[in-house]
């Protein structure tokens, strides 16, 4: 039986009532604009049918954690509707919730200044339940994570802070915080460094997922709170302070959740990232698997009809179907031909067009003999007959943005 699997048996269920749980949903998403012009980053679209927060969601009530808080700051509209049509489901007479909590002001008079900073502003939440752990989870991730490894790990081990990590190649060390560890003890962070070799062996990768206990937690973020140099944040200064003040600060490998799924964790930050996460959904066997029962991911409940596709044959180059591709449903596909692209709830594909390697998000309509290739086209755009999008380069920078990775990005709503 491996280490986990011994932790994981130890658990006990009352221990997930004795735990608070705080997704940081608050970040404007900068790298992701314009996708992000009118909503914050974990409420965009994701995968057809879900919102990026649906991933950490989902991560917690499959590993049974049912009291919720979801700090929230920038444009939080789009999410707050979207948590309350789709996970409502939780029941207050047991004690589950998922508790919106925007900036209050109740310990200051400025909105949430870093990830450390919104705990802080909602510590008064912290005194009410009087937890004996604190999960602190990120809501622009896409992973499935069952949180009860990392918190038996973190109570076997009787650690004041516990750092969820990845192995990834030497090579990719540049994007993320390091973390340095020795026989599972945290001794270090190294946040982006450039100056490792690329051949060199793997390092461990901050995923931006903690469990704290909660005293150890106060403290910190209180002591945080009256700095005037901090950045406030988890991965700068609460962490590497605890290592320096010799807390016991432990690293726990991530295994993955599932159905035999290969550990995944995508942090969509840029839009190429963003776009590249999409369309490995659409391999035929992706790493990240919509499908796996034994792990469920949850969403707002789509209340529309079945995908529907039309013409199979008659005039020349009239026929509707999608090859590679993910469908939501109330989607008609009318003659055009789709491939390797995902296509959200409730659009319309007209005949003679193409869709190619692109990402669709709701109520997009794409008019007969127009042509899209390699883009994302946000919500509600109507893009008319015979247009190209993601054909000419010049053109398309001369209206939209354009990736470094040559993604044509149409933003909300755009009219042509």
């Amino acid at each position: 039986m491996s280490p986990s699997v011994e932790y994981l048996s130890s658990l006990h269920p009352e221990s997930l009532r004795r735990v608070a749980t705080f997704i940081l949903a608050g970040g404007k998403g900068q790298r992701l604009y314009p996708l992000t012009r009118d909503r914050s980053k974990p409420a965009v679209p994701f995968g057809g049918s879900f919102r990026i927060i649906d991933f950490t969601l989902s991560n917690c009530i499959n590993s049974g954690l049912r009291r919720i808080h979801l700090l929230t700051q920038y444009k939080a509209s789009s999410l707050m509707r979207h948590v309350i049509e789709g996970w409502s489901f939780l029941s207050g007479e047991l004690g589950e919730y998922i508790q919106v909590l925007p900036p209050q002001l109740r310990v200051s008079s400025r909105w949430y200044q870093g990830t450390a900073d919104a705990v802080y502003q909602n510590i008064y939440t912290l005194e009410e339940e009087r937890p004996e752990q604190v999960l602190i989870l990120s809501g622009d991730h896409v992973y499935r994570m069952d949180y009860r490894q990392l918190l038996a790990e973190h109570l076997a081990t009787d650690a004041d802070a516990t750092i969820a990590v990845l192995e990834v190649p030497a090579a990719e060390a540049s994007r993320f915080g390091v973390v340095e560890a020795e026989q599972g003890r945290v001794m270090g962070f190294r946040e982006k460094p450039s100056d490792l070799d690329p051949d060199g062996p793997p390092v461990m990768a901050n995923m931006g997922v903690y469990v704290f206990r909660t005293e150890a937690l106060v403290r910190a973020i209180s002591r945080d709170a009256r700095s005037e140099t901090s950045h406030h944040d988890f991965g700068h200064d609460i962490l590497p302070g605890l290592v320096a003040s010799g807390a016991r600060v432990t690293a726990h490998v991530f295994r993955g959740a599932g159905n035999g799924s290969p550990r995944y964790w995508r942090d969509i930050g840029t839009l190429d990232a963003f776009y590249e996460a999409n369309m490995d959904l659409c391999q035929v066997s992706p790493r990240f698997n919509l499908y796996d029962e034994s792990w469920p991911l949850r969403s707002a409940p789509a209340q529309r009809p079945p995908a529907k596709f039309v013409f199979a044959g008659g005039e020349e180059g009239r026929v509707g179907h999608a090859l590679d591709s993910l469908v939501a449903p109330g989607t008609v596909v009318s003659g055009g031909r789709v491939e390797r692209s995902i296509l959200g709830p409730g659009c319309r594909i007209n005949s003679w067009s193409s869709v190619t390697d692109s990402i669709l998000m709701d109520g997009v309509e794409v008019g007969r003999h127009a042509e899209v290739r390699r883009a994302i086209i946000d919500k509600r755009v109507s893009i008319p007959p015979g247009a190209k999008i993601g054909v000419d380069p010049e053109a398309d920078r001369a209206r939209f943005t354009v990736t470094e990775g040559g993604i044509v990005i149409v933003p909300k709503g755009e009219r042509f």
